[in-house]
């Protein structure tokens, strides 16, 4: 399916979106990638959503990612006589492992691990950020804590402890089961929540055995630090402003966005801006003007997708908040402006081959008047390079494997389409020339470039260039090879 906009648009499947036609609706509206949150939902559930989707895939023929988001470990305080308690600022709170029910002075916490990694003046956030408490004494079964911050504080709240790396692997039991279901399942993507560290990823990698690209989730200031070597490890990366916004003030997210964007692109793997993008819109069809200007800027700042979560999964205007995204994307890549961003951010390394080819492919694209930039690729590198040179003119991506296609369903930009094996240049020559032609992207009186390695077939051998005309019998003329 031909979109009018390069950034890609990732919908969160859930009670509001279940059935084949309000997926297909999704679709249809601009859903590029589905998100099954593995924090709700059965497995049996799951698998449902997941054959809809292909079945949406092969009715629309379309290409569609699928990605999968881990729970990750879940920190909550125990239970209250009350229910509730009201918390006062100022006044002394305390955590602890005794499972007896809390009170306005105490509350079980049962998670032994936060104990062993606090310090003195280290802070807790309570139900989002809402009740701030400060350590002033700590041992291996308690935390003495001020209260900065006071409210109401209930139930099995969520806790959040931003100033520390906790030893907690970022996969927990359920995750296990999880994973080892989506990734026999067929999922494209799985996004690893509760990243602290390169290790994370590496331990969900070897679990994954190479069924799913591994996309980490920047939630936790840890991982703010040591982004670096996480996306060295990494296929994609995942902005998720909630968490982030809860665990550092909310000021310094912004930049941080913009910062991590600049770095994925740089290393030519996807990364998506997600969290309340479109909040309101779980109960209204329109949404706010902070909220367009913030999906705006994420578009601007070269995102290769944009998310939504609880609006397509469980709101009351599901295809609207899609087609929302979809309008305000084409607007905004229509704009002077947006090339203008775009272009001065490009990085400019060049370091391989490949990376010569792709910076040749684009300048050639923008400088003459050819219509797209088709490369053959089969692990997807090939078209993740292309992409990071944000081109002017369409990307179709050509390769063999399903499972490369899908997982560059993520990608700024392309457009991919599945081929059978080939073995000679022309053939790719030619293949690329009617997929450009089939595809509206050129006609037979335009040129396209096309990219391709040699030998064929085999990952990291980008090569070669060709420009070459969308008329096959001038491609037989012309083409030695």
């Amino acid at each position: 399916m031909k979109r009018l906009r390069n950034v890609k648009i990732v919908a969160t499947l859930g009670p509001a979106s279940s059935d084949y036609e309000m997926i297909r609706a999704l679709h249809e509206a601009g859903a590029d990638v589905f998100r099954l949150n593995m924090s709700h939902g059965s497995h049996e559930e799951i698998a449902e959503r997941h054959a809809i989707i292909r079945k949406v895939e092969e009715d629309c023929e379309s290409t569609i990612g699928i990605l999968a988001d881990l729970q990750g470990p879940k920190l909550r305080v125990g239970v209250f006589a009350n229910g509730e308690e009201e918390l006062e600022e100022g006044a002394d709170f305390r955590l602890d492992l005794d499972p007896a029910e809390g009170d306005a002075t105490r509350v079980n916490l049962p998670h032994p691990e936060i104990f062993a990694a606090l310090e003195k003046g280290s802070h807790l956030l309570i139900n989002d950020g809402k009740i701030r408490l400060k350590v002033t004494k700590y041992g291996k079964d308690f935390a003495d804590c001020t209260v900065l911050t006071g409210g109401t504080i209930s139930n099995r709240k969520g806790v959040n402890v931003p100033d520390v790396v906790l030893p907690l692997a970022a996969l927990s039991e359920k995750d296990r089961k999880d994973l080892a279901f989506v990734a026999d399942l067929g999922v494209d993507w799985l996004a690893l929540s509760f990243v602290q560290r390169a290790e994370d990823v590496n331990e969900a990698r070897a679990l994954c055995k190479g069924r799913a690209a591994i996309l980490s989730k920047i939630e936790k200031p840890a991982a703010v630090k040591s982004f670096d070597s996480i996306l060295a490890v990494s296929d994609g990366i995942m902005v998720a402003r909630g968490d982030l916004g809860v665990e550092l003030p909310v000021q310094n997210v912004p930049p941080i966005q913009k910062r991590l964007i600049r770095k994925c692109r740089a290393a030519a793997k996807p990364v998506i801006v997600a969290t309340q993008m479109l909040e309101s819109m779980i109960d209204s069809p329109m949404p706010t003007r902070a909220e367009v200007s913030d999906v705006a800027t994420a578009i601007y700042e070269g995102t290769d997708a944009i998310m939504l979560s609880a609006e397509s999964a469980a709101g009351s205007y599901p295809v609207e908040a899609v087609t929302t995204m979809n309008n305000v994307a084409i607007e905004v890549e229509a704009d002077p402006t947006y090339r203008e961003v775009i272009d001065a951010s490009r990085a400019a390394k060049r370091n391989s081959v490949a990376d010569g080819i792709v910076a040749a492919a684009r300048e050639i694209a923008e400088t003459t008047d050819i219509k797209a930039i088709c490369c053959f690729t089969q692990s997807g590198t090939t078209a993740l390079l292309v992409a990071r040179e944000r081109p002017r003119v369409p990307i179709l991506a050509l390769t063999s494997q399903e499972g490369t296609a899908r997982r560059l369903a993520l990608t700024w930009g392309t457009n991919c389409v599945q081929t059978g094996k080939l073995e000679r240049f022309k053939e790719a020559v030619v293949n690329a020339a009617r997929e450009a032609r089939k595809g509206g992207y050129a006609t037979a009186q335009d040129q396209i470039v096309v990219t391709a390695g040699v030998p064929f077939n085999t990952s990291g051998t980008t090569n070669i260039l060709r420009v070459a005309p969308c008329d096959e019998r001038l491609i037989y003329h012309t083409d030695p090879g």
